[in-house]
């Protein structure tokens, strides 16, 4: 009993050096609030997606488009993931959350929204069941620039939720690419192309893999880490990310 009672002190007293606030916007919480949290707001406007999307890219569409064979954005292209899901449109407050992920220190917000993303993923006809999650992985270089891999701290919260097994070390970047924020669909899928591996100690075979990332845009770096999971046995290769481009 004693042992509770120094745990609820000590909880009050870091509330007191820390009160709890939103991982997004900084807004004030309520002290019982958990430390990792988001405000009322916030945790609206990350949820809730007001667009259709394509349920082959995740790219929004229009109500009544037929997404049967994929949507005009990608129906032309060729993608060893089955399906992908997110969380919504890369704008606005998820825009901002996303941001605020990439940056020290943004690994509880990574997590959190990672596990908002699960229950997209639980509700999704396109990603069904799986069994293990794995990030799309930095190249060193800039994992050590950046602090962390904002996508395998989603990865971990979209695991935790789905209660699957999260592998961040079974991919492997083999070089450290330029950023693609201006390139275009043909030139992304060129500077991709072969930059992912299966690692040696990587056991996918006949297992339905979830891919992990923050953001996509047009599905060249998840195409490029399914082809490397596919090559290394994976039955299926679906795609959840935090927020389409």
């Amino acid at each position: 009993m004693d042992f509770v009672w120094l745990r609820l002190l000590g909880r009050a007293a870091g509330h007191l050096v820390y009160p709890p606030h939103c991982l997004i916007c900084d807004a004030p919480l309520p002290a019982e609030r958990a430390p990792a949290s988001l405000c009322e707001p916030c945790f609206t406007a990350v949820v809730t997606d007001p667009h259709t999307c394509c349920p082959r890219c995740s790219s929004t569409v229009g109500p009544h488009t037929d997404t049967t064979d994929g949507c005009p954005r990608c129906r032309g292209q060729s993608f060893r993931f089955e399906g992908a899901v997110r969380l919504g449109p890369y704008d606005g407050r998820l825009r901002e959350a996303v941001l605020r992920a990439k940056r020290l220190p943004g690994e509880p917000l990574a997590e959190v929204l990672g596990g908002l993303l699960a229950q997209k993923v639980r509700a999704s006809t396109t990603v069904a069941a799986v069994d293990l999650v794995v990030p799309v992985p930095l190249h060193w270089r800039r994992r050590w620039a950046r602090g962390y891999n904002q996508a395998a701290a989603v990865a971990h919260g979209v695991a935790a939720v789905l209660g699957v097994p999260c592998r961040p070390s079974w991919l492997v970047r083999t070089r450290d690419t330029p950023m693609q924020t201006s390139q275009s669909a043909a030139a992304r899928r060129e500077n991709v192309r072969g930059v992912f591996r299966a690692a040696r100690s990587a056991r996918v075979r006949c297992l339905r893999v979830l891919l992990v990332d923050d953001v996509l845009t047009t599905g060249a770096t998840a195409d490029a880490g399914a082809v490397a999971l596919r090559e290394a046995g994976a039955a299926q290769v679906r795609v959840a990310v935090l927020a389409h481009r």
